[in-house]
């Protein structure tokens, strides 16, 4: 059970890091969204479902369950909010990205 709890608390940091990675390296709004969110959700959940397996059946495990579940609710909802503000905002995109227009028209933001 230890072996798998590290391997589950590795792959978590793992996520978070690439995420931190991602964020710093990434060029726009957009893509350093999609980063961060997707690592996030996938590493917290790891590391969340770690300790859960950690403290065996109890109240506490029953809590970070329920706190899994919050996260794969909540995270890709505020990265919608987020880039649906950033979109009528009119954020830029990094040169070479293709973006859609208010017709659905594909155009290259050169």
């Amino acid at each position: 059970m230890n072996v798998i709890i590290t391997i589950l608390l590795a792959a978590g940091t793992f996520f978070f890091l690439v995420g931190v990675v991602g964020l710093l390296r990434l060029p726009d709004v957009y893509t350093r969204m999609h980063a961060t969110t997707k690592c996030d959700t996938l590493g917290a959940g790891l590391i969340l479902l770690a300790l859960a397996l950690y403290s065996g059946v109890s109240e506490a495990s029953v809590k970070l369950l329920f706190m899994i579940l919050f996260i794969w609710i909540t995270n890709p909802t505020s990265a919608h909010v987020i880039a649906r503000a950033a979109f009528l905002n009119k954020a830029s995109v990094c040169e070479g990205s293709y973006e859609l227009d208010k017709t659905g028209e594909v155009r290259c933001s050169d």
